[in-house]
């Protein structure tokens, strides 16, 4: 893709996010037409939106981690995005109103490095990764999109946009990756007091380190790669669940914890 078009791209998602105004779609002749495409167009959105909200990137996000979200997306494979500092936040924070629109909730475990992960040694297996791990982490996502249509906007449109990126509640942190069992743990997500949903983290890929390591491997293949003191949250238990302006959401990971947030009015 053309750079000066990408970063168009860039800007309209940027101002997006700048207005609250949600647009339906990149112009046609923006849209990425590949996944690198997309690719470039979020590396170039990352910066813009680290100026707007006064953040810095921490981190990756995976998504898309489970056959439905890629068959709604229309891609074959999970996706990434980046986190900025200024959309974390501690369980039992608020998220704005004004600066959320999607409010879909997931549930995750995130891992925080401890070395670095870099394209020489690449690709790594699990336990590579797993080596290279120094906790783990309960935690909330709150996906948000700035595409009228949601979703529907496509896999690709989807990246540009910060993989959906909207903000990430953090709860306990772990250094004992022993404590849990990755290929089968449960959790409960409610809402103002009502069970809502239970998933597991066998969805993330069958086990969510498996989602760590695709991430890794790809941020090798692209001349990037994961470093210590990164944060990676793996995918989401369960599919996007709506929540509402005024609700407290709670997710449960039974013996590792509680995590909550609430939605501004």
């Amino acid at each position: 893709m053309d750079t000066s078009a990408a970063a168009e791209a860039a800007e309209i998602l940027a101002q997006a996010r700048r207005t609250g105004v949600n647009i339906e779609g990149l112009p046609e002749h923006l849209q990425p037409q590949s996944i690198d495409d997309a690719y470039q167009i979020q590396g170039l959105l990352i910066p813009l939106i680290e100026d707007l909200s006064n953040g810095k990137r921490f981190g990756y996000k995976g998504g898309a981690t489970a056959e439905g979200p890629q068959k709604l997306l229309g891609i074959e494979h999970p996706f990434m995005g980046v986190l900025v500092s200024s959309y974390c936040l501690n369980s039992g924070d608020t998220v704005p109103n004004d600066a959320c629109k999607a409010k879909l909730l997931e549930m995750e475990f995130a891992f925080r490095m401890s070395e670095d992960l870099r394209p020489a040694a690449a690709p790594y297996d699990v336990g590579g990764v797993l080596a290279a791990v120094g906790s783990f982490m309960t935690s909330i996502e709150v996906v948000d999109l700035r595409y009228s249509v949601g979703m529907a906007a496509g896999g690709a449109q989807v990246i540009a946009d910060n993989s959906a990126a909207g903000f990430w509640v953090m709860g306990d942190e772990f250094t004992d990756l022993n404590i849990v069992d990755f290929d089968d743990h449960a959790a409960s997500l409610s809402i103002n007091g009502a069970f809502v949903v239970e998933g597991n983290c066998s969805n993330v890929l069958g086990n969510p380190l498996n989602s760590l390591t695709w991430l890794a491997n790809t941020l090798c293949m692209r001349g990037e790669y994961l470093k210590a003191g990164e944060i990676v949250t793996a995918g989401s238990f369960i599919a996007p669940t709506p929540a509402q302006a005024g609700d407290e959401a709670v997710a449960d990971f039974g013996t590792l914890g509680k995590v909550s947030v609430r939605f501004g009015t």
